[in-house]
This record gives structure tokens, sequence and C-alpha cells, in this order.
């Protein structure tokens, strides 16, 4: 059986032919034509993944995003119409994992909703050791972040991104290192919703965020995880 895929989209002609399509694919969808459909079906049955338009008709897609993240880590895969980057960032602060502009390609939405998939599946075997850098623990195992000792919240594409950082301490890495160490695929340099995942990151684990001493930024060269930690 393949992964479980809640597909909100209240366009009946676009949810039939990606339904069609994700389907051919090997992935179970289910479609919610409303945000409200969509939680209480979540409420009710697990999924994988989401794919959530961010126009509904009885309520804003950044809405469900922040409702479904107060009591879920599901990767979020978010779609938009509209032109203004300012709604694709607000939707990666709510927790969103990805987002995809309309129009797009059916084949351009599986790859990277079996991105965000992958993401989510934990390596089999003995767990991997938890990563320490002074009071910071990164558990790849449990996909948790604590900081002494205490829960650090992030979504599912700011952990892995905090991981490829971790694992590669001292490195410099460009915004495309990382976004194919995280994907496994390429991604234009200059979107800048990376910056915003960081953002997040450092909001969680730093003392203060406006002054970085773990996550911390190289002027035109990308991001790098500081080895020496308190």
């Amino acid at each position: 059986m393949g992964e479980r895929i809640l597909l909100v989209e209240d366009d009946t002609r676009l949810a039939g032919m990606l339904s069609e399509y994700l389907g051919q694919a090997g992935l179970q969808v289910t479609v919610a034509s409303q945000g409200g459909t969509a939680l209480q079906r979540l409420a009710a049955a697990g999924y994988d993944a989401i794919v959530l338009d961010l126009m509904l008709p009885d309520m804003d897609g950044l809405e469900v995003c922040r409702r479904l993240r107060t009591e879920s880590d599901t990767p979020v895969l978010m779609l938009t119409a509209r032109g203004d980057a300012i709604d694709r960032i607000i939707g990666l602060e709510l927790g969103a994992d990805d987002y995809l502009p309309k129009p797009f390609e059916p084949r351009e939405l599986l790859a990277r909703l079996r991105a965000v998939l992958r993401r989510g599946v934990r390596p089999r075997g003995e767990p991997a050791p938890p990563l320490r850098f002074g009071r910071l623990e990164i558990d790849t195992a449990a996909r948790l972040v604590r900081l002494d000792g205490a829960i650090r919240e992030l979504t599912g594409h700011q952990f892995n991104l905090l991981v490829a950082l971790a694992q590669n301490a001292g490195r410099v890495l460009s915004r495309d290192a990382l976004m194919d160490l995280v994907r496994g695929e390429h991604l234009d340099a200059f979107d800048r919703s990376i910056d915003v995942h960081m953002s997040r990151i450092r909001a969680a684990i730093e003392e203060d965020p406006k002054k970085p001493r773990r996550v911390i930024t190289v002027r035109g060269a990308g991001y790098v995880f500081a080895k020496a930690q308190d």
C-alpha cells in the first residue's frame, strides 16, 4: 500500500486530475474541498503528507496549516496561486514544509511530495546516536531537538536543514548545497524561503536569535554551524 495523502483543493477538476496522477504513482489520495473538512479528516485518520491549497472557500489555507501545526507534524506541501511572496513566507513560518506556486506540472508536485515523504522516513537498523553540541542535542532517530533537555519545535524540513548543518559543522554550506542535502534535488539559489526556515531554526535553538552563536550567516556564501557550543 502506498503512502496516504490528503489533498485539500476546492477546484474539482484539478483535484480529480491530481488524484488520478498521484494514484497512478502508487499513492493513496483522499480529497477534501474545504479546510474544515480537511481538519475533520486529519483528526479522524492519519496521513503521511498533506497537499494544501492556500485559497479555500471556507477558510484560508494558512489558517488550516496553523491549526494543524498545533497538533501534528505531518509534512505539508502548500499550493498557492498568489503571486505575492509574503503568502509563501507566512506559510513557511506557520509550519509548511514546502510550497509550489500554480500553475505547476503534476510531475513537479510528485517530485516535491516524494521529497517531503522521504524526509519523514526514519532510518532502519541501529539508531544513530544523538548529535551533541554543548547544551544542544539533535536526536536524528527520534527526530527531536532538545536545548537544556527541553524539546524545541521544528517542522520536518527545518529539522533536516539543522541536521545537514550539524553534520557538516564548521563547513560553510551554500543555499544550493543545503537544499541538495535535504531534498536530493536542485533549488534556485535565489529562492529565499530557506532564509525563513533558518530564522525559525534560530528562534528555536538560539538564546538570542538576532545574535546567533550556533547557526551563523556567512554573507554571500551561505550558512555554517559553529563547532564550539556552550
